[in-house]
């Protein structure tokens, strides 16, 4: 078949390469100049700073997709794993690393927390082995065409009800861990759902097991360098990708089907897209964020998902992505969280709120920590990420962004990292609207029950044959490992179309 892909963001890469592996002919289109989407790069005064995710798990999802497309991924792109992890820095000035494999960080949590919280990592990381085990192939590397699909792996489903995958995540951590800090950097990772631990299921834990057991890793040359490779990739696998091209709209037959996208060259963003043009296509992969896909490029008569229309969003975050003189502290890490003083009271303002974080929780990134190569001799990269609320929360962001960041920046440098600015970029909430995400937020829909899974906004649409979606607003959802995951599982949905023809 003759598919084309929109966007070559991770989503729509991965999509890409196991279409052409199986053997299809696939052309995709991006807006930008670069592909990587979502992970960007600028590259500006001898800098290469990473403006998209920042924390890789679960590489053996990147390997699948470029074994897909014919190839190693050690031919394209070198992964390194992080170690540690991360550094925990909490309020009342302890320090946690984070380490690589079970034993080491048994060790440490035994030097920071003593032997009972250490026996407590140790049954929590089989209890994690196991919630892995059941949700991984049953319920995220899976199609649904129903929420009675739900019950086909039963054996699984028994399991994680077994386990108590559906109580909730902060009190199934409570339970292995007495001490709140440990409490909160096995739970944490429910912000990349969107939910604050006392609210999310206990099966988003599947996140702490990819991040805490599996490990976190960094391709050399930056994060942007998976899109990199992938692209390179596909593109000797036989994908051809058209750069600066922007799409407009998806066409249908009479029938409804896809019949292909009418686009042309440049960013629609910048009020100048060119020339438009059709692209026929059997089929259409799209991967923009699904509800601004719904919007913008598809006609009235095709109505979005209720939950993309009138669903609960994940908070948003501003992003300060900056080239500085100087280098970070001695004790610095790779990855960096600084907990503030509170903790469920930020979350309640955060998400039921719609305002600031009182004493926020930061993420500090030093990609050139580990890879000199991306700053010149004697500066750094910095990448400082705050959650805040999405474009449905108080915050007026034209009014409040410069003080803000005022506030942050000045926190980043009581912290003792460098900030003296050679380049430098912010987005904030009303930026991750303007680059094609809806409701302002990177984090796209939140997965509270009724929005994962079989309830998610699904990858194709019964009045649309021939469109698939993939993404981090569609199946399985948000994060690194599920976008690959979410390409994989549209280039099946593209098999079974081309079988019902």
């Amino acid at each position: 078949m003759n598919v084309i892909v929109i966007g070559a963001g991770l989503g729509g890469l991965s999509a890409a390469a196991h279409l052409v592996g199986a053997g299809h002919d696939v052309t995709v289109l991006e807006r930008d100049p670069i592909p990587g989407g979502r992970a960007g790069m600028i590259t500006s005064h001898g800098f290469r700073l990473d403006n998209g995710p920042t924390v890789l798990t679960m590489p053996d999802l990147l390997e699948d997709a470029f074994t897909a497309a014919g190839t190693r991924m050690s031919d394209h792109v070198t992964i390194k794993p992080v170690d540690p992890m991360y550094r925990a820095v909490y309020d009342d000035g302890s320090e946690l690393l984070v380490k690589h494999g079970r034993a080491a960080m048994t060790d440490e949590l035994r030097r920071f927390a003593g032997p009972t919280e250490a026996a407590g990592f140790e049954r929590f990381a089989d209890w994690l082995e196991t919630l892995y085990r059941a949700e991984m192939n049953s319920f995220i590397d899976a199609n649904f065409d129903s929420p009675l699909d739900l019950a086909k792996p039963w054996r699984d489903g028994l399991t994680l009800l077994r386990i108590g995958g559906f109580g909730k995540l902060g009190k199934k951590v409570a339970s292995y861990f007495e001490d709140e800090r440990l409490q909160r950097i096995f739970s944490f990772q429910s912000m990349y759902a969107g939910l604050a631990p006392y609210e999310a299921l206990a099966i988003y834990a599947v996140i702490t097991y990819m991040d805490s057991i599996q490990g976190v890793f960094v391709p050399e040359g930056g994060m942007h360098q998976m899109a990199a490779g992938l692209a390179e990739a596909v593109e000797s696998a036989g994908v051809k990708i058209r750069y600066s091209t922007s799409v407009e709209s998806i066409e249908r037959r009479a029938d409804g089907s896809g019949s292909g996208v009418r686009g042309g060259a440049g960013d629609p963003a910048s009020g100048s897209s060119g020339d438009a043009e059709f692209v026929a296509a059997d089929a259409v992969v799209c991967n923009l964020d699904l509800p601004v896909a719904y919007e913008t490029l598809l006609d009235s008569g095709v109505k979005a998902p209720r939950a993309a229309r009138k669903g609960k969003y994940s908070p948003s975050c501003l992003l300060w992505v900056a080239g500085v003189k100087g280098l970070p502290p001695a004790e610095a890490a790779h990855h960096n969280i600084h907990f503030g003083s509170q903790w469920d009271e930020s979350f309640k303002a955060l998400i039921d709120d719609g305002v600031r974080m009182p004493d926020p929780s930061i993420l500090v990134t030093l990609h050139s920590l580990d890879d000199p190569t991306l700053a010149p001799e004697g500066h750094s990269s910095i990448y400082v990420l705050e959650p805040t609320p999405n474009l449905e929360g108080k915050i007026d962001w034209t009014r409040e962004r410069e003080p803000i960041m005022d506030s942050l920046r000045a926190r980043v440098a009581d912290l003792g990292y460098p900030t003296d600015v050679v380049v430098e970029e912010v987005y904030d909430p009303q930026d991750w609207e303007r680059l094609g995400m809806s409701r302002g937020t990177p984090f796209a829909l939140a997965h509270t029950f009724f929005q994962t899974g079989p309830f998610r906004p699904n990858n194709i649409d019964k009045a649309v044959p021939g469109l698939v979606f993939t993404g981090s607003s569609t199946l399985p959802g948000v994060g690194v490992p599920m976008v690959l995951v979410s390409g994989k599982l549209a280039a099946e949905r593209v098999a079974q179309y081309a079988r019902s023809r």
